[in-house]
């Protein structure tokens, strides 16, 4: 597995993340220690080296399972951990200030990480979701303060509109706060709507973008079949169905499984998909996608496959009409002689 820079940092990490939301039984649906610690294993043996987690994940025990598996060799991995949720919220609901984006609870939520991985430094701390109370002020000057303060080095941010990431950013950028360098959003053949503006944002700011949910809760991998209209992550329409019946025979034709594809198309669009898993065999049959190569007529038949109306203003823009007017009767940039 090869290594990349973590948006615009020095930071260096696996072309694929290790999700470990499935690390517990809490939620009666994981994976326990030992299938946990080999699915870990089969990650390192790989060459990963990027750990994601969250305070809230299986009420806190993924965290501390992460935090026992990367104690031997700590400075060999980048573990990556969020706040915004409560650390249990199977325990009932949490007060106004066991919640959200503030300062108050950021600074606590960090404190519970530290001691549940067994670490005095988060590597990545990422906003988990944005609250639409906090102000982005509040946010920025807090992340710093941590850096500031040696307990996280990096910041990152998750499901948030790409309006506030960007603001944040430049904020950041000219009070000299420590900015977000990587985001996480839910990105895959069956959830392209991020590429009408996160995706464009991510790449003119510089920042790496981490998809979760990369085989669509596990309908890309061919698991489910047309009248099954519900998984544990809710109802699943026809349309990403027929995505998945579409994928499953291109995958066939390049002798690979759809969920290794699925997985590969995120890597050559240059992301770092978080792969998670119950079981080591699906684990280890999803690590395999750095095997498979996609070539250019597979990878436009996935595209035309999965994709998206981009909408308003971008499918306006796109026009023929309108480019000729903007660049004076050309249509692509391309046609533009460049800088020098």
């Amino acid at each position: 597995m090869k290594t990349t820079l973590l948006g615009q940092s020095g930071l260096r990490v696996s072309q694929l993340c290790l999700g470990t939301m499935t690390f517990g039984q809490d939620w009666e649906w994981g994976a326990d220690k030992a299938t946990s610690t080999q699915i870990f294993d089969a990650f390192v043996n790989a060459g990963g080296n990027f750990i994601d987690t969250a305070n809230g994940y299986t009420d806190g025990t993924s965290e501390k399972f992460v935090g026992e598996l990367v104690a031997s060799d700590r400075d060999a991995f980048v573990v990556a951990t969020k706040f915004s949720f409560p650390d249990n919220f199977s325990q009932g609901l949490p007060a106004p200030t066991q919640c959200g984006n503030a300062r108050k609870n950021m600074m606590r939520s960090v404190e519970g990480s530290l001691k549940r991985l067994g670490t005095d430094c988060i590597d990545l701390f990422y906003i988990h979701a944005w609250d639409f109370t906090t102000q982005i002020e509040e946010v920025m000057r807090g992340l710093d303060d941590l850096v500031s303060q040696g307990k996280i080095l990096y910041a990152g941010v998750s499901d948030a509109p790409a309006w506030v990431v960007s603001r944040a950013n430049t904020i950041a950028q000219f009070r000299g706060y420590t900015p977000f360098c990587v985001l996480q959003i839910e990105y895959s053949l069956a959830q392209r709507t991020p590429e009408r503006d996160l995706i464009p944002m991510a790449k003119a700011m510089g920042l790496s973008v981490a998809p979760w949910s990369p085989l669509a809760g596990g309908v890309l991998s061919g698991k489910y079949s047309s009248g099954q209209n519900t998984n544990r992550g809710g109802e699943i329409s026809e349309r990403h169905l027929e995505i998945a019946e579409g994928l499953g025979t291109i995958a066939a034709e390049i002798g690979a499984s759809p969920s290794q594809v699925a997985l590969k198309w995120l890597v050559d669009k240059n992301t770092i998909p978080i792969i998670g898993a119950r079981k080591l065999e699906q684990f280890e049959d999803n690590l395999k996608c750095l095997e498979v190569e996609i070539d250019f007529d597979n990878a436009r038949q996935l595209d035309e496959l999965s994709g998206i109306e981009l909408g308003f203003p971008h499918d306006f823009l796109h026009r023929d009409f309108v480019r000729q007017r903007l660049l004076g009767g050309k249509t692509e940039l391309s046609e533009i002689a460049p800088r020098n």
